[in-house]
């Protein structure tokens, strides 16, 4: 069955302070996202599709897009690629937009804005994280077996390999039971408490190193489209006349959850993540892939 690799590049990236997704980080001035897509590809995903504002298409082309066109799996399968645009033109006719806003409207609405040319079960990532190869293959080999509605899928992450060494982050950490998600819950910054251990100094609220974190790394059938239309939809009619506001995928799967319509099984990984929260992350992500490189990890070059 073919799987696609949705990648969400369109964000603004406030807190890293410039255009994080295109940054070059790997040895050679790979952006990170050129990993995700590698691993994907090793892992069995055949097509990509690029969440971009629409005057980012020549450069996505340019580092992705016509390398992937020519580029064939080992074995011997060519990688589609398309494009999604997430700006204000994909609003229903209802809303309008009002003229002050300048941020996107959010994970969930970047995602609908794919629905016209995602037509197989994907995998959506963030265009700036790193979460390993085999975090890309138990996905692959889930997204087969799942069922066309009804169902999602989501790689879990332990809280302490997904920190950052520059400052607080934000998670959202996990109550699983029996391999199923039961609630997410935003921990918006999370950092090392006083007495050494972890903690939300935005709640005070105590955390454990062991939790499981979500980094949007979900997994979901094409019938996810209708789910989000209608959250979004709703997102626009209670919290629309916000400048700043935004609607997120977390937190349209849990609203399914919630409304019985939306299981999602969590296929967990002890791998570290690693990513580009603050500019003051850049060294530590540059070793980390030079090491992977170094260790056989990766090729040299990974798209020739």
């Amino acid at each position: 069955m073919k799987t696609t690799l949705v990648i969400m590049a369109a964000g603004l990236g406030s807190r890293y302070g410039g255009d994080k997704q295109t940054t070059g980080i790997g040895p050679h001035g790979e952006p990170l996202m050129e990993y995700s897509i590698y691993d994907a590809i090793r892992a069995g995903f055949r097509k990509v599709v690029f969440i971009i504002r629409p005057e980012s298409k020549a450069v996505i082309e340019d580092l992705f897009g016509k390398r992937l066109s020519r580029f064939h799996a080992e074995n011997g399968d060519a990688i589609e690629v398309a494009y999604a645009f997430q700006d204000f033109s994909s609003v229903p006719s209802f809303y309008h937009i009002p003229p002050e806003r300048k941020k996107p409207f959010g994970t969930a609405h970047a995602l609908l804005c794919a629905a016209d040319v995602v037509r197989e079960p994907f995998c959506v990532i963030n265009a700036d994280d790193y979460y390993g190869m085999d975090a890309y293959k138990v996905m692959h080999d889930a997204l087969t077996r799942l069922p066309a509605d009804g169902a999602a899928l989501m790689v879990g992450y332990i809280l302490k390999n997904t920190l950052s060494a520059s400052g607080s982050v934000s998670r959202g950490i996990c109550t699983v039971e029996n391999g199923m998600l039961q609630d997410i819950t935003e921990r918006l910054k999370i950092c090392a408490s006083p007495s050494g251990g972890l903690w939300d100094a935005d709640s005070g609220v105590t955390l454990s190193p062991d939790d499981i974190a979500s980094m949007n790394l979900w997994g979901f059938a094409p019938s996810i489209f209708t789910a989000l239309r209608r959250n979004f939809e709703e997102f626009l009619r209670t919290s629309g006349d916000s400048l700043k506001a935004e609607c997120y995928l977390p937190s349209v799967v849990k609203a399914e959850h919630a409304a019985g319509r939306l299981n999602v099984r969590v296929l967990k990984s002890a791998a570290q993540w690693f990513g580009m929260t603050y500019q003051a992350d850049s060294e530590n992500v540059t070793n980390h892939l030079r090491a992977l490189h170094d260790n056989h990890t990766y090729p040299e070059i990974l798209f020739p």
